[in-house]
């Protein structure tokens, strides 16, 4: 298996994870933030995909899905389209309300079809090459497309643990 089969395969866990956070999930429960002041579901899976949109579009030269396929209007968030939550507080999470689970899925499932048509144009050189020499080690191409896949995944891993907080009982797939 090649380092782009790898990665492709990786990208799909995160999307395989949500669906299973969000399975049946109530809009109440999506938008819920623990002690009024956690991240919601809504905003951890919302994150989970702008992050990862946000930094393969600028990897790449591309628009990020967000706006190219117009995500930001169907979200139609009381936020900047340019926002995607790095240094949120609990007054910007509160402004991400979703009631359609379904929609986060899309986004995140668009999120990662981009990101995996990336990888297929990439080769071992070009997941070699340093793109962020400020940081030691330097960060090559390939460290922050993992970097993404693993905030995603992470992410989409703690919006899980929300529902079972906020869903007594709530047990998941997994």
């Amino acid at each position: 298996m090649s380092a782009q089969d790898l990665m492709a395969d990786a990208v799909k866990r995160p999307v395989e994870a949500a669906e299973g956070a969000l399975e049946g999930v109530s809009a109440d429960t999506l938008n819920h933030m623990p002690q009024g002041t956690r991240n919601s579901m809504a905003w951890l899976v919302w994150h989970a995909a702008r992050q990862q949109d946000a930094q393969i579009a600028q990897l790449c030269g591309a628009e990020q899905v967000w706006t190219a396929e117009g995500w930001c209007n169907t979200f139609d968030l009381d936020r900047s389209c340019d926002d995607f939550g790095f240094g949120d507080g609990p007054e910007d999470v509160a402004r991400v309300r979703v009631s359609d689970p379904g929609m986060l899925l899309g986004y995140l499932r668009a999120v990662a079809c981009a990101t995996g048509e990336y990888l297929r144009v990439l080769d071992d050189a070009a997941l070699d090459e340093v793109i962020d020499d400020s940081w030691d080690p330097p960060v090559t191409r390939g460290m922050r497309i993992v970097s993404t896949i693993d905030d995603a995944a992470q992410h989409v891993g703690q919006a899980a643990y929300v529902r079972g907080l906020v869903e007594d009982g709530w047990t998941g797939r997994y």
